[in-house]
């Protein structure tokens, strides 16, 4: 027993060594931009508080992706720093009798260090999360530039491309502000530092060309059956040409797959959060005062409950969609809303049989408040099941949205996500198999990983499995 804990711990300090290792090689190698970030960051916050209405000028809503990204660095990195010197000066601390002092929660952890699987699923998720976190800093391209199809279009995983840096601008300028002060100065700045993170401190165009030779003063290249000239002044320097990998290939419209997937992990990932998150806590409140409360209000609520159960959820979801049209945030609200009930009947089980307890009737003598019962007494000891519910029932809700993007009534291009990708490359998957291929890995990954993660919970939390692992 001592050896697996042994192993177990050494295990979850290389992970956690390897995971700090790989942030601070992102945090180097994107130095730049997490510089921008934060700068930009602290910049629009000044601006809303002594100048909104100039900030609502410049601000697009594209750069909070930049903030975020650099806000999980950075509290990633502090807290799996500060956890790993306390892990590894606290191991020769610990005392022969340690066992003999834990908690019902060190006890469930412990047990939980021991299952294998559910640990390596715990590791791929937090990987797939930091991905989607930090997106902006690891996509190789963004995932709506149209990489000149002619040239670009169903390049195979792994292909590498010509590319000419142009001296023409990536994006647009935007004219800076006239006048003085310092929301002038902020604004000026900002508008300077939000063009940079856009290009991801790329600021020059380039094209994409099969073959490029210089005839005198100009460039001449092809691209496809076109040829076309430039001149050479029009190129950014000497070293005008470059090389762009695309390692997972490219769709219809050159887009990178693999900038595309990532991106589409922010979606997936992100729903299947927010949806466990609304509907368990939702279903958690129905069941804690239908179970406590009884009488009429447990027959109501119970009732909606049968009604909701037994109305099929994809059709309630596809015609609220059909009526309301589709967007992220209602997509968000359909699925939280018909989820909820198996949560609900779960808990409301629970609070039945607890508060028959004697501590619950001893707390009832006591004079204690039903709110104070519930919160203090009721609700923390009917999270076991409600946690085991949330881990398994991630995977399923990117599963449905996955499958609603797929039908076209989920995300929308040219926003990206796993379920659409597929979609895009479901009419040419034998010849370019590459299109529908990586998203579904990512998708089967995810899910099989969600569920194996509830499988070590349900095992963890559970006295009889503790007594037999």
């Amino acid at each position: 027993m001592k050896t697996e804990q042994t192993d177990g711990r050494h295990g979850l300090n290389i992970f956690m060594a390897l995971s700090l290792a790989a942030l601070l090689s992102v945090l180097f190698i994107q130095w730049d931009l997490f510089v921008l970030s934060i700068r930009t960051f602290i910049f629009a916050a000044a601006l809303f508080i002594t100048a909104p209405n100039t900030l609502q000028q410049i601000f697009t809503s594209e750069i909070t992706q930049f903030w975020v990204a650099a806000l999980y660095l950075l509290v990633a990195i502090v807290t799996l720093s500060a956890i790993l010197v306390k892990r590894l000066t606290g191991n020769t601390q610990k005392g022969p009798g340690e066992t003999n002092e834990l908690s019902l929660s060190k006890i469930s952890l412990r047990a939980f260090m021991r299952q294998k699987i559910a640990l390596i699923a715990s590791a791929i998720i937090f990987i797939l999360y930091s991905v989607a976190f930090l997106a902006p800093y690891i996509a190789p391209f963004s995932p709506y530039d149209q990489q000149d199809f002619l040239v670009t279009a169903y390049q195979p995983p792994l292909s590498r491309i010509d590319a000419l840096v142009l001296k023409q601008p990536k994006t647009l300028e935007i004219p800076m502000q006239k006048g003085e002060g310092n929301a002038i100065f902020m604004a000026n700045t900002l508008i300077g530092d939000f063009r940079k993170l856009k290009t991801r401190n790329e600021p020059h165009a380039i094209r994409f060309v099969n073959s490029v030779h210089e005839e005198g003063q100009n460039a001449v290249y092809q691209q496809g059956m076109r040829t076309k000239t430039i001149p050479l002044e029009e190129l950014a320097g000497p070293e005008y040409k470059v090389k762009r990998t695309f390692l997972l290939g490219t769709d219809q419209y050159g887009r990178d797959i693999l900038s595309r997937v990532i991106y589409g992990s922010r979606i997936s990932l992100s729903i299947g959060f927010l949806v466990v998150l609304i509907s368990v806590t939702l279903g958690t409140v129905v069941g804690v005062s239908s179970g406590y409360f009884g009488g009429w209000a447990d027959a109501v609520m119970m009732r909606i409950v049968d009604v909701l159960i037994a109305f099929p959820a994809l059709f309630l979801i596809l015609i609220i969609i059909a009526t309301f049209g589709n967007s992220i945030y209602l997509i968000v609200i359909t699925l939280s809303f018909t989820g909820w009930m198996g949560v609900a009947r779960i808990v409301r089980s629970q609070v039945l049989s607890l508060k028959e307890q004697e501590f619950i009737l001893a707390a009832r003598s006591l004079g204690l408040s039903d709110m104070r019962i519930i919160f203090r007494h009721l609700a923390p000891n009917t999270l076991t099941p409600v946690i085991i519910a949330a881990t398994l029932r991630i995977g399923s809700i990117i599963l449905t949205e996955a499958g609603l993007s797929f039908l076209g009534l989920g995300v929308q291009p040219p926003v990206p996500s796993w379920g659409n990708i597929i979609n895009e490359g479901r009419d040419s998957l034998l010849n370019h198999w590459w299109i529908s291929t990586f998203p579904g890995i990512a998708i089967l990954t995810t899910v099989v990983c969600f569920n194996l993660l509830g499988d070590g919970v349900r095992d963890a939390l559970d006295p009889r499995m503790r007594g037999q692992s």
